[in-house]
């Protein structure tokens, strides 16, 4: 425990000493070894981190949105690997977020039509970060496609249904509910109610219809009861 309290001192003295936290960030990344399943840890908190000094409502979202697609992977019954690629991948889903302007990440408001289509990029910039780092190759395809959506009408790349890898049909899924009913300064979140009913409305066209109803039990089973999550 002492021994993983100095390393994550240390790698954080590193990322504020830098003038470009998405260049430190990624210099930090590239030295990840995912044999050490503890340094593995430390660096997942670096990242949680270099999202809040980013973005506070991202790091909270990554975190909960690792929590439902987590809950949603066990309930399909993923092996131990898979579920390990789903954690890293909901954890890292928005990490492309570090390389949008300030201005549009933290508008208070709605974005107009052009910050939106900037907004998009996030996805690409993430699989961009991800680039070149060994251990962490086989999760840019999931940072890309994580906003694709199952009838083909996505972004980046417009793929469809069963051409969207399974833990990124998974973690549209988490992101979106999260980001449904989550208050922002331009709206008060959706009831848990209301959620359930457009992710059902949505599915089959937006969504992995399979994996909206595995939320739905979900969230009937562990949420419904709670006024806010």
């Amino acid at each position: 425990m002492k021994g993983e309290k100095t390393l994550e001192l240390k790698q954080t003295k590193k990322l504020k000493k830098g003038k470009d936290l998405v260049t430190n960030l990624i210099d930090i990344i590239a030295k990840l070894t995912l044999k050490n399943y503890e340094q593995f840890n430390d660096m997942v908190k670096i990242v949680m981190k270099a999202l809040n000094e980013k973005d506070p409502y991202t790091q909270g979202h990554s975190i909960r949105v690792t929590e439902y697609a987590l809950k949603i992977g066990e309930e399909l019954g993923l092996n131990q690997e898979k579920m390990k690629e789903l954690e890293l991948a909901s954890v890292l889903h928005d990490i492309g977020k570090l390389g949008i302007p300030d201005k549009i990440l933290k508008k208070p408001g709605r974005l107009t039509k052009d910050e939106f289509a900037i907004m998009r990029q996030h996805s690409e910039k993430g699989e961009q970060m991800l680039a070149g780092i060994k251990d962490l190759e086989p999760y840019k395809k999931y940072v890309r496609s994580h906003h694709e959506r199952y009838d083909g009408f996505g972004y980046p790349d417009g793929l469809k249904s069963e051409n969207i890898p399974l833990i990124s049909r998974i973690i549209f899924v988490a992101d979106t509910f999260d980001a449904m009913t989550s208050d922002r300064p331009y709206r008060k979140g959706l009831s848990i109610e209301v959620t359930i009913d457009e992710l059902t409305k949505c599915a089959g066209t937006q969504f992995d219809p399979m994996v909206v109803e595995t939320f739905i039990k979900i969230i009937k089973e562990h949420y419904l009861d709670e006024e806010a999550i």
